[in-house]
This record gives structure tokens, sequence and C-alpha cells, in this order.
């Protein structure tokens, strides 16, 4: 029966072989065919494709002898985009694997590429591409980072230290809350008090403490991921959201913090100060619809932090 999917060619099971340790081509072709992402191969130096498997054929139809961009994307000559000097080196000779993102200009979706150079069964070079549709995380992470330019234009910062501040965290949280819940993915919150900051204030002054202040701002600015969302809540107090993490990765995360904190004291004028902080984790249960029982237990586990000597975390999930 004429299954209307190209053969791959793959060869046929050597003689004498264990066809217990062997896939025959047939099921080869079974497992390409339901891959969920495209599979395609293409001569290097023509272009020509000479296979791609169902998923492709069903959202970009018949390769009938064309070029790659002939079918992938409806252009008539090769891709200003194209990888392909990529995957060999100056000798020739295949590279490792590159793997990338872009948005296809036939269809609008988002694609997360795996390029790589192999030889073919003719012993001729080809180019393999493994294509995963990443549109739904993509659109979510530009949605984020939309959110994020809305928060600076509105002046959602904290002056002193350039974090986010209290509104911009619960604006930007309750979307990355959202988010979680719709995509069934982990959510986890890191809160923190810096220890006897108050000491710092009255015997150093102000200006020593805001300095205190703007160092923890740099310390997170530079450790938290661009995904997350880091605040000054209010006072010395701060909190992290961090998106599609549990609680053990928060608590890794406060405590590379805080190990950072005390590793890198702050020099003001003529006094040397290494800040500690107390840390509280909890993450996102799913019945929560909100951000306020999350915080809440944060901010319980940072007190009990506190109360066993401080320069800790504590997990309450």
């Amino acid at each position: 029966m004429n299954s209307g999917i190209p053969s791959l060619n793959i060869p046929a099971t050597p003689d004498g072989a264990d066809i217990s340790k062997v896939t025959p081509a047939e099921g080869l072709r079974a497992v390409l065919d339901n891959l969920d992402a495209l599979v395609y191969v293409s001569d290097f130096a023509t272009h020509e494709l000479l296979y791609m498997n169902a998923y492709g054929r069903r959202v970009w139809g018949s390769i009938d002898g064309k070029k790659c961009w002939e079918v992938l994307q409806d252009n008539a000559s090769p891709c200003d985009f194209c990888t392909n000097n990529l995957l060999i080196d100056s000798e020739g000779t295949p590279s490792p694997p590159h793997i990338w993102e872009f948005q296809n200009r036939l269809d609008k979706r988002w694609y997360q590429c795996r390029d790589q150079a192999i030889p073919w069964i003719d012993g001729r070079l080809v180019r393999l591409e493994i294509a995963t549709d990443i549109t739904d995380r993509k659109e979510m992470e530009l949605a984020l980072k939309e959110a994020h330019e809305k928060a600076r234009a509105a002046a959602l910062e904290d002056d002193l230290t350039g974090l986010h501040n209290r509104r911009a965290f619960f604006e930007l949280g309750n979307q990355l809350l959202k988010q979680s819940r719709r995509n069934g993915s982990p959510l986890a919150i890191i809160m923190f008090d810096l220890d006897h900051f108050k000491q710092i204030n009255d015997n150093h002054g102000h200006e020593t403490g805001d300095e205190v202040l703007r160092h923890i701002g740099q310390v997170l600015e530079t450790n938290v991921r661009e995904a997350d969302v880091a605040a000054r809540i209010g006072g010395e107090e701060f909190a992290i959201l961090l998106a599609d993490a549990d609680a053990i990765q928060a608590s890794e995360m406060a405590e590379r913090l805080l190990s950072l904190m005390q590793k890198t004291p702050v020099r003001y004028r003529d006094v040397r100060i290494r800040p500690t902080a107390s840390f509280g984790i909890s993450a996102l249960r799913p019945e929560e619809s909100n951000l306020e029982n999350l915080l809440a237990r944060a901010d319980n586990a940072m007190y009990e932090s506190k109360a066993l000597g401080r320069g800790r975390v504590r997990i309450k999930a």
C-alpha cells in the first residue's frame, strides 16, 4: 500500500545480524513518522530534499525532488539564514550539532532546530535537521519580555536598586502565575530580608545602608535569570519569582545568593560590610490562584530562618 511518505532509503538489516539487536528500516521509518517534530534531510551541496518525515509533509507538503528552501520557506533561492556553513569546519569535516531558534517565514511558527552534517548512505554529505515547534513557549517568553518592558516604561522600578518595585512584582508575578497554571509548569518564590540592617543604618549612616541595598540589587541583576522576576518589595526585603522552578531549585539559588553576599563585602568610604540575609522558599500549589498565599508561606519560612539564627535558608512548600 502506498502511504504517501517518501522512502528514507535506510539500509536493510545486514546479513547474519542478530535481529533482536537491530531496528529494521520500516521500524525506523515508523519512529520518525510518529515524531511530533519535523525531520528532513537535504543534499549539502545542491540542497535537494532527500527525505521528510510525515510531520513535515503534513505541514509543508510533498518534497518531489525540490530544494529545501522551496518547500520550507517558499523561496526562489537559498535562505539568507542557512546554517550549512556552521555544520562543517574549514576542512569539510562535520562539526558538532548546531542548535538555534527561529520563526519560520512561511507558517509564522517558532522552532528550535538541531542541525547537523552527516554522511548519507551513499557517502555524500547531507544536512539533517530536527525542528521542534516551540511557539507556545516562545510566545510566553515574548509576552513576559514585553511585560518587563512595559513595567520599565511605567516606572515600576525601585529607584535605589534598579530592581522591580512591589507594584511591578505583583503585576509581573500574576502573569507568571497564570502562565504556570495554564502550562502546568512549576513556580517558586524566594523571599529574603537583610539581617541586622537597622544596625547598619544606626552605626554607619543611611548612605551606607543605601549602598548595601544597591549592592544587593546588583547581585540579583547579575545572577537571576531574565525570565524570573526580582524585586525590592519594601525596606530591606526582597523577593524573586522563579519561572519553571520548584522549591529545591529555588533553595539552591538562595544558597548561591547567600554565599555571594558573604563573599563579596560592600565597601563604602572607610566602611567594609559583609551583609547576610534570612531566606524563605515556597512553591506554587496546584489549587492556588493568587500570589498572596505563596508569598505568605515564603514569608513564614523567612521568619523561621531568622528565629533559627539568621543567615540561612528555609523551605515551606
